[in-house]
């Protein structure tokens, strides 16, 4: 195919491309050859290029560059891929397909070292998952999020990349010197972040490899000084911190409210509740306020002061959180 290039001494050729580079001028959809002493730079726009280059513009064949596509391209379909780290995420229940897709990552142009596909439901107390290892090694990543890294074996704990922007709404309304409960902290997406806008936070989960990643995620991320992590059910947390939280983290969807009285027991004078919930789109939060309320009992006045759907859980029903207040009276 005949395209314009730039055709300079070949001694001259990685200044000359440089110079056309800074100018937004070089088509990367097609090959720099060099035949003797000339190199050739195929560009985009001839009419641009610097006089002061010292070159000539011709025209000339030049091959195309066999530069990487889009997974879609390659396939001629649109896959639902989810990142998390360099870790790409597919959910095919027919094996060929998962196969195809993870084959097509790996050929295009999307960055990751591994190919993950789902090979089981969140399972047991713990809520992880089983995987199949599609392309690469291992189950364990970095992600980064705001500005802060955390490292996580999505074999070993729950993580979910699609939650940024929840996390990150709830944290930037942390005030420094707050005494923060996140009580099922996992890796720590909640806490970490909030240890670094100044917060003292006490961040339990049950899962031990969860707390083992968080102590080492609050470290890389220079808050371990203002994270307590501690293993084990939060409601053992009661004696030692009752009466403390200025602010609460209840990201356990579909039981949080089998906690709230443990949460009214670590409640301050005044608490802001995050309290996370999955309802029917009917009422998505009539069912937690009703449970709140009946938690706080005469002890504390309950104000909503945020009702927010956060995604589409399933049909008809959302991943749903209520910001409370709770005043004691």
């Amino acid at each position: 195919m005949s395209v314009p290039c730039v055709a300079a001494d070949r001694e001259r050729g990685e200044a000359v491309r440089e110079r056309l580079a800074d100018a937004d001028l070089l088509d990367g959809d097609h090959e720099i050859a060099v035949e003797g002493d000339t190199i050739y730079i195929p560009v985009t726009d001839p009419d641009a290029v610097p006089d002061d280059l010292g070159t000539t513009v011709v025209e000339r064949d030049a091959a195309e560059r066999d530069r990487p596509q889009p997974p879609a391209a390659i396939l001629g379909y649109e896959p639902s891929l989810e990142r998390l780290g360099d870790i790409v995420i597919i959910d095919e229940d027919d094996a060929d397909r998962a196969r195809e897709i993870a084959d097509a990552v790996v050929a295009s142009d999307v960055p990751c070292e591994t190919v993950l596909n789902r090979a089981s439901p969140i399972e047991g107390e713990l809520r992880v998952r089983r995987w199949d290892v599609l392309a690469g090694d291992g189950t364990e990543t970095v992600h980064r999020e705001y500005g802060h890294e955390f490292l996580v074996d999505v074999a070993a704990v729950y993580f979910s990349p699609r939650l940024a922007t929840e996390r990150h709404r709830v944290i930037e309304q942390v005030e420094p010197d707050e005494r923060v409960v996140d009580m099922f902290a996992g890796v720590g997406p909640y806490a970490v972040p909030m240890a670094a806008r100044g917060a003292e936070v006490v961040a339990c989960d049950l899962n031990e490899r969860a707390i083992e990643y968080l102590r080492a995620n609050a470290e890389r991320n220079g808050v371990e000084a203002r994270v307590t992590a501690i293993a084990g059910d939060v409601r053992a947390l009661g004696d030692d911190h009752a009466d403390t939280a200025d602010r609460l983290v209840m990201n356990l969807p579909h039981s949080a409210d089998e906690f709230l009285d443990t949460a009214v027991r670590l409640a301050g004078d005044d608490c802001v509740v995050h309290y996370y919930d999955i309802q029917h789109e009917d009422d998505p939060f009539g069912p937690g306020l009703e449970a709140i309320r009946a938690a706080a009992g005469d002890a504390y006045d309950v104000t909503v002061e945020t009702e927010r759907v956060v995604r589409s859980y399933a049909p008809h029903e959302h991943n749903v959180c209520l910001d409370v207040r709770l005043t004691r009276r």
